[in-house]
């Protein structure tokens, strides 16, 4: 099953994908479905308006993420090219609701930055409570499906402390979408090809079976310390091949195009333009 958050004339969706067209589900986005007691039969069972998904205006797979979660040095291949040795913990940081965008909105480029950097990541969302101490069994249960982030990251912002969220949660800046895919679509996301290209130019490229900290090892281990609940964002962390860990080093510039993309899953086509304040 494939959902997603569109925008209407009336506000925000939740929608089913059925080939080319989308159902309206009830919902006014994809959290707020999965909080339903059986959301897949809800989603299923389905019959609202429909549109035709070349025409969807893409909002943010989830709007109203009461949590968002972010795992940095979680790629061997990033881990190494950073010179850092293989944690034995998943190194973690938050985001706030505001950070996200649609997978085809544009990235505004801070005036308060010359060195924004991209991040490809695999996402996925909770569908179901995941209290306490979970199990990994547990985790991998509670997980409702997977999508495609870009974790837009201000370098020169993110490297003025040791803590990193000033750099990371940045208003507007995470595209998110363009749908959530349920695991049994995509083997839970096991061995999926993720790529990011800068105009064309391939920038990142490797395979989420490279993850050190899979998604339900993530999701057990944030289940130690705060209960997960329905529509609550993670993101995986992002493999070889950013910007700053090139040399020279290289950042967005307004104008650039960046696509972002998951096998099976879909892609973020997002153009960075200049802040207007």
């Amino acid at each position: 099953m494939k959902l997603a958050t569109i925008r209407t004339a009336d506000g925000t969706a939740a929608v089913r994908l059925d080939g080319d067209t989308a159902v309206e589900t009830g919902a006014p986005d994809v959290a707020a479905l999965l909080r339903l007691p059986d959301w897949r039969t809800a989603a299923a069972g389905a019959h609202g308006p429909v549109h035709e998904v070349a025409a969807l205006d893409l909002a943010p797979v989830v709007t109203t993420p009461a949590k968002i979660f972010c795992v940095g040095h979680n790629y061997r291949t990033h881990i190494a090219e950073m010179g850092r040795e293989m944690p034995s913990y998943p190194a973690l940081f938050g985001k706030f609701a505001n950070v996200l965008l649609g997978a085809r909105d544009d990235i505004v480029h801070p005036g308060e930055t010359d060195q924004l950097d991209w991040e490809a990541e695999l996402g996925f969302v909770i569908g179901s409570r995941l209290r306490r101490r979970a199990t990994g069994e547990e985790a991998a249960a509670a997980i409702a499906g997977y999508t495609v982030v870009n974790d837009i990251s201000l370098r020169d912002w993110q490297w003025r402390t040791p803590q990193w969220l000033q750099g990371k949660a940045w208003e507007a800046s995470t595209p998110a979408g363009p749908w959530l895919v349920t695991g049994d679509e995509i083997d839970d996301a096991a061995d999926l090809e993720l790529r990011l290209e800068v105009d064309g130019t391939v920038m990142q490229r490797s395979r989420t079976s490279d993850l050190l900290f899979t998604p339900a090892d993530i999701a057990a281990y944030l289940s130690t310390f705060t209960t997960l609940e329905p529509g609550d964002l993670v993101l995986t962390g992002t493999p070889g091949g950013v910007g700053a860990a090139r040399e020279p080093k290289v950042f967005l510039k307004p104008g650039q195009t960046v696509r972002t993309v998951v096998e099976g899953i879909g892609e973020c086509v997002n153009t960075v333009v200049e802040d207007k304040p």
